[in-house]
């Protein structure tokens, strides 16, 4: 007896040979080039708050039906679900609560932005787990309670990040992570800042000039290294290896005969990057004093941001500004955007030179 044909599912394209998980919206995605908020954007039909081109909907849709996918009745429940509440989570072993920490401005503009938009705030943090580094595969499961998350911090858990995105989550990182496909994030133009300032050392009649930065490849310290060497590029300074001083720990590698070594060699500036340790204009700063540079009048010294607390006091060095409350606003607009299945675009933040009392004209060499 000939067997009964089962009958296709209505609506839904065959599954791609050998393949035996659910696709995913970031696939379609992909396949579709476009943003995994356009996708939810055109499977949604929602038509308030954006537009989308019939280009772009066919594409959707065409990558749709090539992937055989179909929306997750769980987690479209789910997603409908809202409460109004964002999340927040620091990659810290406990938040920064000291006013004077860099993370407290983020989170002045974060606090405004979302009360202006009628959403709640819900604070997560690795401290709970022992850090979230060290806090295992379901470090960020928690999250899921609030409508989406802002994340803060230089190093996160890729893994967990990139579950959360594929899972369609709504995730915003405060800082640009390109290394993570189809996470949405904002940031400062490091990389224009770090030029500006390179090019002020210049006018100056700086003609030597060396970066002192930590030793990782975190994306806002490879930004200023790199707009460290366009602007010394354009000014037509030397730049290369030599021009940049790569350290895991500055405050001990960074010695006075090293600082010694740069100004015999004709070294005439030197500037440091910002980070969540300050270790680098910390080491340079406190080697500078220990030699007994006048600055500026023997050499200039320069940071690609604010100076740490400890260091607060200090004449003002100059460099630039991070415009953390807007970042902290603009990363809130954001999220709120991918919540409402909405198109999600920030451009880069511009930051603000801070002309500062540490640097001047070039020494003059006899």
């Amino acid at each position: 007896m000939e067997e009964p044909r089962k009958r296709a599912r209505p609506g839904r394209a065959p599954a791609p040979a050998g393949r035996t998980s659910r696709p995913r919206q970031a696939e379609v995605a992909r396949l579709a080039g476009v943003s995994q908020a356009t996708v939810s954007l055109v499977l949604g039909a929602r038509k308030q708050g954006a537009t989308i081109s019939e280009e772009t909907r066919r594409k959707v849709l065409d990558a749709v039906r090539a992937l055989g996918y179909v929306p997750d009745p769980a987690a479209s429940r789910l997603a409908a679900a809202r409460n109004n509440l964002l999340g927040v989570f620091s990659f810290t072993s406990t938040f920064p609560t000291d006013v004077q920490h860099s993370y407290y401005p983020f989170l002045v503009g974060v606090e405004q932005e979302a009360a202006a938009r009628g959403y709640d705030l819900v604070l997560f943090t690795g401290s709970s787990t022992g850090g979230a580094g060290a806090a295992g595969p379901n470090a960020l499961a928690r999250v899921r309670l609030a409508d989406g998350c802002l994340f803060l911090g230089r190093h996160a858990p890729a893994e967990e990040l990139r579950r959360l995105v594929a899972d369609g989550f709504p995730v915003v990182h405060l800082g640009r992570r390109d290394e993570l496909e189809g996470l949405a994030w904002v940031g400062a133009d490091y990389i224009s800042a770090s030029r500006e300032v390179v090019a002020r050392l210049a006018a100056l009649g700086h003609r030597r000039v060396v970066l002192v930065r930590e030793d990782d490849e975190a994306p806002a310290s490879t930004d200023r290294e790199h707009g460290f060497l366009k602007g010394l590029e354009e000014a037509g300074l030397p730049g290369g290896p030599a021009a940049v001083f790569r350290s895991a720990d500055p405050e001990r590698e960074l010695t006075a005969e090293r600082l010694r070594g740069w100004l015999d060699e004709g070294v005439t500036a030197f500037v440091a990057e910002e980070t969540d340790t300050g270790d680098a204009w910390r080491a340079l700063h406190g080697a500078a004093h220990f030699v007994g540079i006048d600055c500026p009048r023997d050499a200039s010294l320069a940071l690609l941001g604010s100076p740490p607390p400890d260091l607060a006091e200090e004449p003002v060095p100059t460099g630039f500004d991070i415009p953390r409350p807007q970042l902290g606003a603009a990363a809130v607009r954001m999220l709120a955007a991918l919540v409402s299945g909405e198109e999600a675009a920030e451009p880069l933040v511009a930051c603000t030179f801070r002309p500062g009392s540490t640097a001047g004209p070039a020494p003059a060499r006899h």
